[in-house]
Order: structure tokens, then sequence, then C-alpha cells
């Protein structure tokens, strides 16, 4: 699985004010953490509290990539944040995210072809978060019609089935794990899956079991991706088995370690 490490986020209060504060030390500390326990890249949300987005994530970028070349995720709902930080990245990077609305794929498709930059694309409109399987379809398939018109290189294009909380939309899950193998049959060669996998469990307790239980399933049903959080070591080692049990790993006694 492509992991890609989740704290760094401004929603984390220690994270925020080590923002405010430019606390480098901490930053970088976070950021090689992630890594050594197995991040392919990291994302970067400067969060609510941001008083100044846009100089937040310029610093964060330029901070975290003086301690690794890591793929780094641009996490902004704000176009000017997204389009500033990539420009200035010297690591590869990803952009996250994007959805079906017209002028989220219009502005941030070019940018990631420009950019050589993979993009992160959620299956929700201005609507919403859709509530069923044929709804996420649809959507998926806008965004696919879109970059492929654009000549976006597919390999580039992880979609997001957007996932939910356990205790207030249990009844979807299932049909988001079959959205998931649906998304990879949409177009050939298939985009790539993604899922912000700590939104299951937000609010709920026992997380870490209720997250690597369905990484776990969702490897089964062809997830690529997650934005999680590398530092739960269980959860790691679940994956890890998972990939094991369906043969994208070969097996040794130390498969962990390895």
């Amino acid at each position: 699985m492509f992991i890609v490490g989740e704290l760094i986020n401004g929603m984390y209060k220690q994270v925020a004010k080590a923002i405010a504060d430019k606390d480098k030390v901490f930053i970088q500390d976070l950021a090689k953490k992630q890594v050594e326990a197995g991040s392919f890249a990291l994302d970067l949300n400067c969060g609510p509290q941001s008083k100044d987005p846009l100089n937040d994530m310029i610093w964060l970028v330029e901070t975290i990539q003086e301690v690794t070349d890591k793929i780094l995720c641009i996490d902004s709902t704000k176009y000017e944040v997204i389009k500033k930080a990539v420009e200035i990245a010297k690591n590869k990077t990803m952009i996250n995210s994007a959805n079906a609305e017209d002028e989220k794929l219009e502005n941030l498709v070019p940018l990631a072809q420009k950019h050589n930059s993979a993009l992160i694309a959620l299956a929700m409109d201005k609507k919403g978060i859709p509530q069923n399987k044929e709804q996420r379809l649809e959507l998926a398939a806008k965004i696919i019609g879109f970059t492929q018109e654009s000549g976006f290189d597919m390999q580039n294009l992880f979609l997001d089935p957007v996932l939910m909380p356990i205790n207030v939309a249990q009844a979807q899950l299932v049909e988001i794990l079959d959205t998931i193998r649906d998304f990879k049959i949409l177009t050939e060669p298939s985009p790539k899956t993604i899922v912000g996998l700590s939104n299951i469990s937000q609010g709920a307790k026992a997380r870490s079991i209720i997250n690597r239980t369905f990484a776990v399933m969702g490897l089964s049903y062809g997830l690529d991706s997650a934005i999680l959080d590398p530092l739960d070591k269980k959860l790691i080692d679940a994956i890890k088995a998972a990939e094991l049990v369906l043969n994208k790993n070969i097996y040794c006694d130390s498969f962990l370690g390895a």
C-alpha cells in the first residue's frame, strides 16, 4: 500500500502550535518519524487555525524538504495555496484534493499536469457526499472523463470514494468497499484508489482496530493507498500481513521488519 502520513496537520493542537511558532525541530522530527515508519508521502495541512495559510504552507514545504525527499501531499481547500506550494516544491507533489466540481477540475487538473503532480480527486461535488455507490461511480466517471480529455496521466490520478465515520454512516461502508473495487474497472488503465483512513473511526472508541480492519478489507477490494497514521504500528503490521496474504509481497519470517 502507498502510505501517506497524515500527522502534519494543523487540526492537531501540537502541530498547529508548531506551525504558528515556526518550530522547525518539531515539524522536521514528525516528518522523519513518519518516513521511518514507512510513509512514501507526507500530507501537509495548515489546519483551520492558520491565520496565513499561504505563507504557513510555504514554510511547511521548505521546512520538510530540508530533511526528506519524499512526496509532499499538498492538502488545502485554497487554490492559491496549492499553486504556490507545488511551484516551490523541490520534491514530487500530490494535490489533495480535487472533486467533481467543474471549477475544481478546471483549476487543479492543468496545475497537476504542469508540475507532473499526482492528483487526489474526491467522488463528491457541490451537493455534498454521495449516499450510495451509484452516485459515487457517476461522479468518478465525470472526473475520469475530464482528466482523459485533458490528457492527464491516469497513473497520477487517485480516486477517493469519501470514507464516512462508522458511528454515523455504518450502512455505507460496505458500498464504499464495493465502490473501491468498481473504480478500478471504469477505465483502462485504471486510476489508483485512496482513502482518508482515519475518517472511518472519527468520533468512535477503539479507533485503531476500526482503522486497521478497514485497511485490510480495503486492500482485498483493490485499495492502493491511504492517508493514515504511520506511527500506529498495529495498523502498519496489519497492512503488511494483508499484503502477504494477497500475494503482493514475498513471505519471509522477518516480513514485518523487512
